[in-house]
């Protein structure tokens, strides 16, 4: 494939990702009724964490989630985190920070259901990994979307905010 085609590619790949991390945020923020019921919601004083932590953790590391649970500082940073990486990716800005924290957030979900449920080592948070790295290494953000400008005007001076 042309790398002329390949840009678009990563574009896709970068707002699809983009759209996960946000559409989570959305739902844990409002209780949409897809994973988050309303009465649930964070607004509605639900915990964005605290059921997944408390109860669907398992192996050597579900009782350091589970002692987590439902801790509000755990819950902002992890809202936060969901927006952050949603708004970057979808826009294009600060793409090479938001893919290598995107790997770290994904690896510390999936190490958070130890072994995965149905293959041993490999489930789709490693794949969200792979491709957050590759978002970031080939700086995905220049194509459709915020990054050029966001690089020229913003993180000109501090290239670990591209």
């Amino acid at each position: 494939m042309e790398a002329g085609k390949m840009k678009y590619i990563w574009a896709a790949l970068r707002i699809a990702m983009g759209w996960l991390f946000l559409w989570a945020f959305l739902d844990k923020l409002f209780g949409l009724g897809f994973a988050t019921q309303p009465e649930s919601s964070w607004l509605a004083g639900g915990s964005p964490t605290g059921g997944f932590l408390a109860n669907a953790t398992s192996g050597p590391l579900a009782g350091l989630y589970q002692w987590m649970a439902g801790n509000a500082v755990v819950d902002l940073l992890f809202m936060l985190g969901l927006l952050g990486l949603g708004v970057a990716l979808i826009l294009g800005i600060g793409v090479q920070i938001a893919g290598y924290a995107g790997t770290l957030f994904v690896l510390l979900l999936w190490s958070a259901r130890l072994p995965p449920a149905n293959n041993p080592i490999m489930d789709e948070h490693i794949i969200y990994a792979f491709v957050l790295v590759g978002l970031a290494i080939v700086r995905a953000g220049q194509w459709v979307g915020l990054g050029r400008w966001w690089c020229e005007l913003v993180a000109k001076d501090l290239p670990w905010l591209q």
